[in-house]
């Protein structure tokens, strides 16, 4: 295992159970409401349409909030992780609501060969999933290799311009690069995105990489993806800079900056299929 996957899957493993137990995820409302599904597939919705059969698999699937989410409106979901103490918490979700999900421990790079090639209607992947990936080229080849001719891929993620900034003494500042890079950023924080505040958990070192749109939707249709939706958004579902964002006022579990947050596109959405 090259030795940004083995960091980071140490990071996400030493989290998993803090994510699990976080009223941010609230699991218990899944276990209540056998017909709850988080907030960031319903923000989803309109681009997904009707998935009632779809063979789905979740990339980077984390917790499994998303991937029951998917089951729950009628897909038939696999959902894959780098982490196995992450799908240790996404199975016991599953088998305490009686979700018929199947979940694997891959590596994104190798979901095809751990899962089978063509062989899935949809891709999806949610908010924080790319930045843990070195090259998006190889992530568009990834998804184009699992997806059956006319298959979708429905993506949503941080916005590359969102991802430069930081909080610097209460300023936001241009911090990071935008484009694609070789060499990784390295973090080990001791907060998670659950409660920036709380810096409890193990200062474990993880490696990121920026990957710009033009790069993304380049490489997509260098696979063989036909894009049919390309949207950009004010919002993300969390504090991704703290101190200066605050709820949406029209969309659950969103959050957007307090001051004029038409300046900034915090995230994006993209749908693209393959080309038969």
């Amino acid at each position: 295992m090259e030795e940004y996957l083995r960091l980071n899957r140490a990071m996400w493993d030493s989290r998993a159970a803090r994510h699990a137990a976080a009223a941010s995820y609230d699991l218990d409302r899944y276990r209540r409401d056998s017909a709850a599904i988080s907030d960031v597939v319903r923000f989803d919705l309109p681009r997904l349409g009707d998935v009632s059969g779809l063979d789905t698999v979740h990339l980077q699937c984390h917790i499994g909030t998303d991937t029951l989410s998917l089951h729950r409106l009628g897909a038939t979901v696999t959902g894959l992780d780098l982490s196995p103490a992450s799908l240790a918490e996404a199975r016991a979700l599953a088998a305490e609501v009686g979700a018929d999900i199947g979940y694997v421990e891959s590596d994104v790079f190798d979901a095809p060969e751990a899962l089978g090639r063509e062989r899935f209607d949809l891709v999806y992947t949610g908010i924080g999933a790319i930045c843990w990936l070195p090259s998006i080229d190889r992530w568009a080849a990834t998804v184009a290799a699992l997806l059956r001719p006319g298959g979708r891929l429905v993506f949503r993620d941080c916005h590359p311009m969102l991802g430069t900034l930081d909080v610097v003494d209460d300023r936001i500042e241009l911090v990071y690069p935008y484009a694609e890079h070789v060499e990784p950023l390295v973090f080990e924080d001791t907060a998670s995105y659950v409660d920036p505040a709380d810096h409890t958990l193990p200062g474990l070192p993880s490696r990121e990489w920026a990957h710009g749109l033009a790069e993304i939707l380049t490489a997509l249709m260098a696979h063989g993806m036909v894009l049919e939706t390309v949207l950009e958004h004010d919002s993300v579902p969390w504090v991704a800079l703290p101190g200066h964002m605050t709820p949406h006022p029209e969309a659950p579990g969103e959050f957007r900056l307090t001051d004029r947050p038409e300046r900034l596109a915090a995230s994006f959405t993209i749908v693209a299929s393959l080309s038969r």
